[in-house]
C-alpha cells in the first residue's frame, strides 16, 4: 500500500499485514498488564524496524520530538517548582475552597483542568493539575483514582474547544486556515454541555460515595497554606519561568517556535536559576541536576517513543490511508452520512491509535471531497466532525491521548496502579456518550 523500509519486509510479507499484526500484539500485551508499556512499545518499534516495515530513517522521522520535549520540559519544570512547595499550597487552597468536601473538590479540579486545557494545552494542565490532586487526597486520605479518572477526561474534553487545546485541532486550523475564533464558536457551545454531562456522570460513578473523615477535614480546614511554601525565592523563580513558558504557549506562532522547544528552553532556565547560588559547587549541581531528571517520567517517554514508530508503521504502509478511505466510500456520497462516519470512525479509531496520524490522514481526503459536495465552503460540518470525533475520541482508551498516559505514567510513580482495562471499562461507554451529543450537536447546528 505504501513506501516501506528499504531492505524489504522479511519472508517476502505484506507489510500493511505485519504492521497491523505488530500492533494487535502490542494491544494484547498492554491489556493484558503482564509487562511495563513501555517495554512492549520499544520491542513493537524494534519489530517494524527489524521485520523491514520500517527502515531506521523512517522509523526516527515518525517518533513526534516536539511532544516529546514538551513531555519532558513540562516534567522538569514541575519537578523543580514542587520543591518550593507551591502544589502543596494550591492543594490546601482548593480544600478548602470547596469546604473539604472531596465531591466538591473532584469538580472543582476536573472544571479547572477542563478551562485551563481550553487555554493552554492538555498535556501541560494534567502536569501540572495531577501533583495539586495527588496532594489534595493524600491530605483528605481519599483514593485518588476517580480523581485523576476525571482530570483526564475534563483535560480532553476541554482541549477540544479551542484551537490550541489538543493537537489534532491545531493540525485541522493549521491545513485549513480556521482560526481560534471559529472553534470557539462552532466547537465550544457542545463542549461546555458535553463537561457538564462528565461532571455529572463522575459524581455519580464516585463522588457521591466518596466522604473524607470530620477529623481529616477539619485538619484539612486548620491547615495554613502559607506554611506549605518552604523556598520562596524558588517559588519566585518557578511563577516567573512558569508563567513565561505558559505565555510563550499561547503566542507560539507568533513567536514561530514549537511548544516543545519553549518548554524545554524554559526548564533549562529554572535548572540555571535552581542551582545557580552553587555556581561554584559542581558536585551539589550534579547532584541536584541528576536528581530532578530523576523525577522525569522515563517509563511514558519512552512508550511514545516506540507508539510513535508502531503508529508511523500504519502510515507508511497505507493501513489508515485505506481504513479512512473505505469509510468515507461506505457512506455513497451523502453528504449528511458522511459527516456522521468522519465523527464516528474518528472518534473510535482514535480510541485504539494515536488521534494525531488519523486525523493528519483525513485532512487531505476531506479536502478532495470538495468537488463533490460544491466547493471547499461546504466541507465545514466535516471539520467541526473531525474536530470532535479525533478530539473526544481520545478519552476513550488509556492510550488514546498523551494527556492519558501522562496521568496514567505520573500515578503508578507514586504508587498509584492505573491499568489499561480499568480505566477503559469506564472510559470507552463515557466516550460514545459524549460523541453520541456531538452527533446530535452537528445535526442541529449543521446539517438540519
Amino acid at each position: 500500500m505504501g513506501e516501506t523500509g528499504t531492505a524489504g519486509v522479511i519472508f517476502g510479507l505484506d507489510p500493511a499485514w505485519v504492521a497491523t499484526g505488530l500492533l494487535v500484539i502490542i494491544y494484547v500485551f498492554i491489556i493484558a498488564e503482564r509487562l511495563n508499556r513501555s517495554i512492549i512499545a520499544l520491542l513493537g518499534a524494534g519489530l517494524m524496524i527489524v521485520t523491514g516495515v520500517l527502515n531506521q530513517q523512517q522509523a526516527i522521522k515518525g517518533i513526534d520530538f516536539n511532544t516529546i520535549a514538551l513531555l519532558t520540559g513540562m516534567m522538569v519544570l514541575v519537578s523543580i517548582a514542587r520543591q518550593s512547595g507551591m502544589f502543596e499550597y494550591l492543594a490546601i487552597r482548593s480544600a478548602k475552597l470547596g469546604r473539604a468536601k472531596p465531591w466538591l473538590m473532584m469538580l472543582i479540579l476536573s472544571a479547572t483542568t477542563a478551562v485551563l486545557s481550553a487555554c493552554l494545552d492538555n498535556v501541560t494542565t494534567v502536569l501540572l493539575i495531577a501533583p495539586v490532586t495527588l496532594a489534595v487526597t493524600r491530605q483528605l486520605g481519599v483514593p485518588p483514582y476517580p480523581f485523576l479518572f476525571a482530570e483526564i477526561m475534563a483535560s480532553n474534553i476541554g482541549g477540544t474547544a479551542t484551537l490550541i487545546g489538543d493537537p489534532p485541532n491545531i493540525i485541522i486550523g493549521s491545513a485549513t486556515g480556521l482560526g481560534f475564533n471559529a472553534f470557539i464558536l462552532n466547537v465550544a457551545p457542545v463542549i461546555v454541555l458535553i463537561l457538564a454531562v462528565q461532571l455529572v456522570t463522575t459524581h455519580l460513578f464516585w463522588g457521591r460515595k466518596m466522604h473524607a473523615e470530620p477529623q481529616a477535614r477539619a485538619a484539612v480546614m486548620a491547615l495554613d497554606e502559607r506554611a506549605a511554601i518552604t523556598d520562596r525565592p524558588l517559588l519566585i523563580y518557578s511563577l516567573i519561568v512558569i508563567g513565561g513558558v505558559l505565555t510563550s504557549f499561547v503566542l507560539a506562532k507568533t513567536l514561530d517556535l514549537e511548544p516543545g522547544t519553549i518548554a524545554l528552553f524554559g526548564a533549562a532556565v529554572l535548572m540555571l536559576l535552581h542551582n545557580i547560588e552553587h555556581h561554584r559547587e559542581i558536585e551539589k549541581q550534579h547532584e541536584k541536576v541528576t536528581a530532578t531528571f530523576g523525577e522525569v517520567d522515563w517509563i511514558t517517554i519512552f512508550f511514545f517513543v516506540g507508539l510513535f514508530v508502531v503508529v508511523h508503521g500504519l502510515e507508511v504502509t497505507g493501513v489508515l490511508a485505506y481504513l479512512s478511505k473505505e469509510l468515507v466510500r461506505a457512506t455513497g456520497g451523502d453528504f449528511a452520512l458522511t459527516t456522521y462516519v468522519v465523527l464516528w470512525s474518528s472518534a473510535i479509531l482514535s480510541a485504539i491509535v494515536d488521534n494525531i496520524p488519523y486525523v493528519a490522514t483525513m485532512i487531505p481526503l476531506i479536502k478532495s471531497m470538495g468537488a463533490d459536495f460544491g466547493g471547499p465552503d461546504k466541507l465545514m460540518p466535516l471539520w467541526w466532525a473531525l474536530s470532535l470525533g479525533g478530539c473526544l475520541g481520545g478519552n476513550g482508551s488509556l492510550i488514546g491521548a498523551s494527556a492519558n498516559l501522562t496521568v496514567a505514567g505520573i500515578a503508578e510513580r507514586n504508587g498509584i496502579r492505573f491499568g489499561f482495562w480499568a480505566y477503559t471499562k469506564y472510559a470507552f461507554g463515557l466516550m460514545l456518550i459524549h460523541v453520541a451529543m456531538a452527533n446530535v450537536y452537528i445535526w442541529l447546528r449543521f446539517l438540519s
